[in-house]
């Protein structure tokens, strides 16, 4: 056996036993019991048109959604504006974009399905009971593994905030449109550049109607010219970016009055809730906040239902990020402390949206899928999340950071169980494209379509994967290439992300390295990356060699093809750019302060 790696391999069985103290709370109020993970399709939505997971409660309470959807939502809510003037309201498709998302000739034999596609914030590949964690409380996303297709190979191509959401929209790697360095944050220039095509743009030209709840995180830039109004979204209610890039050390994270844990970025406005491109509220009460998403979730479905068209949602969650908050029938409920109380409303929040697909009548209609955008944020501790037995999180190219819990439910189109095929993010926009049977955008695309994965009638065309690191550049390329069962790192950098792990390979402390050979892994025997194939002084097999060949291979063709576009990061900061409900006021940012009229 080849010498181990530095770090020990059940850093991921520590992490989740740390953060599992307490007995867990009883699931009553919140629909069935978990079902085996070993058992994915032992329990399964019935066809009815009702969610079997949580029928028509949300939370341990047993009251009915706690006021969801008992306020509308109107695609066009007014409010102060990112100017201070007349709302700017929802912005159309320009014409050149339309016309190179114009519809196919003919449209799809079959009715395109409703998407829900769910997106966690720093979510561990170990923090769900599906995927094993012997503590969390989630039996709603638990229910749509056991009904659905589970994924144990999903990757992000960077474990980072605003790149992963990038890759994610747009299905090309973020370094093509200057998604990099680090994360945009509220004085940005820069933004998902205008000329790129999200997934919204290409299902709005196919007749969708379009939503986005939750964090959005790819700027904000002049008048709000990069927010998702301009981005193919019909209506949006959200924070344009993290909710901790805003002081929040006055905030209240839990109900009735448990302040946000740590002061968060200060010397910036506070954050800001959008709806469209008008403020709402600044900052917003975040224990209400889910429940205003789910509302707004549900005004879109039954508002498309009605034009008898299909929708888009795109349900960016703000859980599991730092610092966690929850609504009051989660606080101190979980037995998991602060993560898990924000984890077992993002459940919650799951078993709410299916519940209203299925009160419409529209669950054999609606594709649901549900992911993350990058690995847990360890140095939290108990408030970071959990990687499982996969080394470090957030910020590193190791697996702990890259390979993310993801599910796909579909009754009556997709078949349940668990898949190990390769598959990634940047899948999602080619597959959901040939679902809806919209053309592709004619640009360079960094995914496969998986639809025949999804359905039943084949295997994933993709046989490799490709990971950047948080700060990538030209010269160094690629860090890490995965290739069926065999990953190689050829860079390895650290990260304060993952901090307080007991491998010191995960920390900011260890600098960038170049390993030549490759660090190699067998992730069918070794999904830890404990044990380097090339590092011992047992000779490589023959089959080991010709992997290392491959990757490099692999490596060297994806580095010569990669054009890096202009830095958004680096067009800089303005101070001005930050939104304020009150733009002319002073002493600024302080004074940028419209209570919430839902605290």
């Amino acid at each position: 056996m080849p010498d181990p790696e530095p770090g020990p391999p059940a850093e991921g069985d520590r992490i989740c036993a740390r953060e599992s103290g307490g007995v867990p709370v009883p699931e009553e109020g919140l629909g069935e019991s978990r079902p085996s993970p070993r058992s994915p399709g032992s329990v399964r939505p019935r066809s009815s048109g009702t969610w079997s997971g949580s029928p028509g409660v949300w939370g341990p309470s047993g009251g009915r959604y706690l006021g969801l959807g008992s306020r509308k939502e109107p695609a066009g809510a007014q409010g102060p504006s990112l100017s201070g003037g007349r709302p700017l309201g929802p912005v159309s498709m320009g014409a050149p974009r339309t016309l190179l998302l114009a519809l196919a000739a003919g449209l799809a034999a079959a009715r395109p399905p409703n998407i829900v596609l769910i997106f966690a914030d720093d979510l561990g590949y170990g923090d769900l009971g599906c995927y094993g964690h012997p503590s969390s409380t989630t039996p709603n996303l638990d229910q749509l593994a056991a009904g659905g297709l589970r994924f144990t190979d999903f990757y992000v191509p960077v474990s980072l905030c605003t790149p992963s959401r990038a890759a994610l929209l747009t299905g090309r790697l973020p370094v093509r449109m200057g998604m990099y360095p680090g994360v945009l944050v509220p004085s940005s220039r820069g933004g998902l550049p205008l000329e790129e095509v999200t997934l919204a743009e290409v299902l709005a030209a196919q007749g969708y109607l379009t939503g986005m709840a939750g964090k959005w995180h790819l700027g904000v830039g002049p008048e709000g010219a990069f927010l998702p109004p301009h981005q193919g979204f019909h209506r949006f209610l959200g924070i344009p970016y993290s909710h901790d890039q805003g002081p929040c050390q006055n905030l209240t994270c839990f109900p009735p009055d448990t302040p946000c844990d740590g002061g968060c970025d200060q010397g910036l406005v506070p954050i800001p809730l959008l709806a469209n491109l008008s403020v709402e509220a600044q900052p917003p009460w975040l224990p209400g906040l889910e429940a205003r998403y789910i509302a707004f979730a549900r005004d879109l479905m039954a508002d498309a239902q009605r034009q008898d068209r299909p929708f888009f949602l795109y349900y960016a969650s703000h859980h599991t990020h730092y610092p966690q908050f929850s609504g009051q029938s989660f606080a101190e409920r979980s037995g998991r402390g602060p993560f898990g109380d924000s984890l077992m409303e993002l459940d919650a929040a799951v078993g709410a949206l299916m519940t209203a697909i299925g009160d419409l009548g529209l669950l054999e209609e609606t594709l649901v899928i549900f992911t993350a955008d990058n690995g847990p944020e360890t140095m939290r501790m108990s408030r970071g999340g959990c990687s499982g037995l996969l080394r470090c999180g957030k910020g590193t190219t190791y697996e702990g950071g890259v390979r993310e819990p993801a599910l796909a439910f579909w009754p009556g189109h997709i078949t349940p169980g668990v898949t190990h095929e390769l598959s990634s993010s940047l899948d999602l926009l080619p597959t959901l494209a040939a679902l809806a049977g919209a053309p592709l955008p004619n640009v360079t695309l960094d995914g496969f379509d998986l639809s025949p994965l999804l359905l039943g009638t084949g295997k994933s065309p993709r046989q490799s994967l490709f990971f950047y690191p948080s700060y990538p550049d030209e010269v160094r390329g690629v860090f890490a290439v995965r290739s069926g069962k065999y990953k190689a790192h050829f860079f390895t950098q650290g990260s304060a992300h993952s901090e307080t792990t007991p491998d010191p390979a995960c920390h900011a402390s260890s600098s960038l390295t170049a390993h030549e050979p490759p660090l190699l892994y067998d992730l069918s025997e070794d999904p830890g990356e404990n044990y380097n194939l090339l590092g011992g002084v047992a000779k490589a097999t023959p089959e080991v060699l010709q992997a290392m060949k491959q990757l490099q291979l692999l490596k060297a063709q994806l580095d010569a093809s990669v054009t890096f576009g202009p830095s958004q990061v680096a067009r800089g900061e303005d101070p001005n750019l930050q939104i304020c409900c009150q733009p002319s006021c002073t002493p600024h940012p302080a004074c940028c302060h419209c209570p919430d009229p839902h605290a």
